[in-house]
């Protein structure tokens, strides 16, 4: 069998672990052959085609990043892209694809799953905003350094009797805040799936500021906004 796998989307802990496992595990256990496709979906869609060997993976597990390249290509916003998926998928022999990504590169994978295309999603994303899977991978990682850069900051703003506000990623979910807020003992955590009194969110922050028992640190969701208003940017 002849397997193609491709990265796609924002990088993120963890693609070269997936990228050599599939590799490794399809070239010894089932004599498959594997090639990447570089830059995600953009690959795909100009045949840019990467052989994958386990010896040419050896190495590449303690990487960050990924050794295929990554992009936010979307063949269904292409002219032609879908078409174009097909015609490289049948011109490579490619008997099954492996698409690592999140959101965006697996809603192209369950389009073209549905035209009849053999594929099998992985879901990657650090915001963990993937339906039908407990987590995804990169999701620790990012929970990890947010939680760090928040302990970091503790020290600042009791030392300068300040009121921290730290913005961390998750897009239209509030997985990162909340996990890395509640472990970074963060006194607010704003989520976009609650919006907020902006003026409540201040008398608190103020009152336990006074009481000047700890420091005072707001964890924000990008996607987080107030009652009634737009999301904060």
């Amino acid at each position: 069998m002849r397997v193609g796998i491709l990265t796609g989307g924002g990088d993120c802990p963890g693609l070269n672990a997936v990228i050599r496992a599939v590799v490794t595990k399809g070239e010894r256990q089932y004599g498959d052959e594997v090639v990447g496709f570089r830059n995600g979906w953009a690959g795909v869609m100009e045949g840019d085609v990467m052989p994958l060997s386990a010896e040419r993976c050896r190495d590449i597990l303690p990487l960050g990043g990924t050794i295929l390249g990554t992009s936010r290509a979307n063949p269904y916003a292409t002219e032609g892209g879908a078409e174009a998926v097909r015609a490289t998928l049948d011109r490579e022999a490619v008997d099954g694809l492996i698409a690592v990504g999140g959101d965006d590169t697996l809603g192209v994978a369950g389009r073209l799953a549905g035209d009849g295309a053999s594929i099998v999603g992985v879901p990657k994303t650090i915001d963990n905003d993937l339906g039908v899977t407990e987590v995804t991978f990169g999701f620790h990682t990012a929970v990890q350094t947010a939680t760090d850069a928040i302990d970091r900051l503790h020290t600042t703003a009791e030392s300068h009797h300040r009121v921290m506000v730290v913005e961390v990623m998750g897009r239209h979910a509030g997985w990162i805040a909340t996990y890395a807020g509640i472990a970074g003992g963060a006194t607010e955590i704003l989520i976009p799936e609650e919006p907020f009194s902006m003026s409540g969110l201040c008398e608190r922050l103020l009152a336990h500021h006074d009481r000047d028992v700890s420091a005072t640190l707001a964890v924000v969701a990008e996607g987080a906004r107030p009652e009634g208003g737009e999301v904060i940017t």
